[in-house]
């Protein structure tokens, strides 16, 4: 079973981030219709693209559901398959470094030093425990063929 196209849209050509967003999107379902899913799999991923295709909107109205629907893709194939965009990992844990990793250690270090004010000092640390983690983690979805060959910016998990 194969994944349907997604509509053209006319109006995009006026906003020229909708239309990156929308060629990136176009790129994301060629890269997941070439991993082999299960049907009940591509009839979800289908069911969203025929919803954002009966989307009346164009242009920058449009850019808010077409990445609603590429989150949802994502997350789907993520928590079923493993099969993620490029740096996916790299993103989400940026942000997990920095509130797991950085706080506590900015906490530990403004605590023994008598001053809060020094509580920032840790989210950079975590930021770049959280990219490290991440970054290893792509890598091996990378070597176990699980990663999609785009990256997705602009609205992911």
């Amino acid at each position: 079973m194969e994944i349907i196209e997604l509509k053209e849209r006319e109006n995009l050509t006026a906003d020229p981030k909708a239309k990156m967003i929308y060629a990136r999107f176009k790129t994301f379902l060629k890269e997941i219709n070439e991993k082999n899913l299960p049907d009940e799999t591509v009839r979800t991923i289908n069911q969203k693209i025929e919803e954002l295709n009966a989307v009346p909107v164009s242009g920058n109205s449009f850019k808010r559901p077409l990445l609603k629907k590429q989150q949802q893709i994502t997350k789907l194939l993520e928590q079923g398959y493993k099969i993620v965009p490029k740096n996916y990992y790299r993103n989400l844990w940026l942000v997990l470094g920095m509130s797991v990793f950085g706080i506590p250690i900015g906490a530990a270090y403004g605590a023994s030093m008598g001053n809060m004010g020094l509580l920032s000092i840790g989210l950079p640390i975590g930021m770049a425990i959280g990219i490290a983690v991440g970054s290893g983690m792509d890598k091996k979805a990378f070597k176990d063929g699980r990663q999609l060959n785009v990256e997705l910016k602009g609205g992911m998990c």
